[in-house]
């Protein structure tokens, strides 16, 4: 549970529901998995589809989310570019239509729409859960249709390992937060920014808790030991990850020794709150 972990969090959803379409990236990558996932959602042929996430500036893919017409919605999950890069370039390709994100710099032709909120869209009930952690504007989906729901995590639940936490953009405390209340979505398919999906983002959701929980007590272990920075932290508790990675697996040290308390560079990182993260499965 602690250690270097790259398997999916919980079993892989069979079949996704009629209603819903992936359409992946050409991004693949240490910190993207397979590519940036884009998701389609429309409840009955010609209607307006919602789209969740455009992805990158990749001309294909994007070409290819334009086929989906009609499109009566563009929701972004957060502001990494991996998920919005190709935002502009589908506003266009879509004939203008509304690009909405809770972080007014990712939202085109529309208001910022606040976690909460449910976004309207023919046939689909989508609401927006707050789940501050991967970035301070993260947000998840829950979308139902006939019956059945799933949810769209972003980066917060991976399809695949777990995510990094990138300080000081997020803090720990949020994360762990947003993972309690993601863990009450029991049995819902989860839908992630990347990697393959879920058949139950609660237990995922447990399990990210448990992963979380062990590498504190881990960073605990290490600073006991005589660990005084994060990168000597860093060593010590992802030496199994490959050393091209240990950037990332900084920022997540930084979030967790300002969790903890403790000091971390020199600076005091005494505040218990919050946790972003990033795209990275090893850590």
């Amino acid at each position: 549970m602690s250690g270097h972990f790259t398997a999916p969090a919980a079993a892989l959803a069979d079949e996704l529901p009629g209603w819903v379409t992936l359409l992946r990236a050409p991004n693949p990558g240490p910190m993207t998995l397979d590519g940036t996932n884009t998701w389609v959602l429309r409840a009955v042929p010609g209607e307006p589809a919602v789209v969740v996430d455009p992805g990158p500036a990749d001309e294909g893919h994007l070409a290819a989310i334009a086929a989906h017409r009609p499109v009566g919605l563009v929701l972004i999950t957060h502001g990494h570019p991996d998920h919005t890069d190709g935002s502009t370039r589908l506003h266009d390709l879509l004939g203008g239509v509304p690009v909405r994100a809770v972080d007014a710099a990712h939202t085109i032709a529309a208001e910022p729409v606040g976690a909460g909120a449910s976004p309207t869209i023919p046939g689909i009930e989508l609401r927006l859960v707050p789940t501050p952690g991967h970035t301070s504007d993260s947000v998840c989906v829950l979308a139902s249709y006939a019956g059945e729901q799933v949810v769209l995590t972003g980066d917060t639940i991976l399809g695949r390992g777990t995510t990094v936490v990138a300080h000081p953009d997020g803090h720990l405390g949020d994360y762990l937060a947003s993972l309690e209340l993601l863990s009450t979505y029991v049995g819902i398919p989860a839908l992630p920014g990347h990697g393959p999906a879920l058949a139950d983002c609660g237990a995922a959701a447990e399990f990210y808790l448990a992963h979380r929980r062990a590498r504190l007590d881990q960073v605990r272990a290490a600073l006991d030991a005589g660990a005084n920075t994060a990168t000597e932290v860093v060593a010590v508790v992802y030496a199994d990850v490959d050393r091209s990675l240990w950037w990332a697996a900084e920022w997540s040290v930084r979030a967790q020794l300002e969790y903890l308390g403790r000091e971390s560079g020199g600076a005091d990182l005494g505040r218990e709150s919050g946790g972003a993260d990033l795209g990275l499965e090893q850590t």
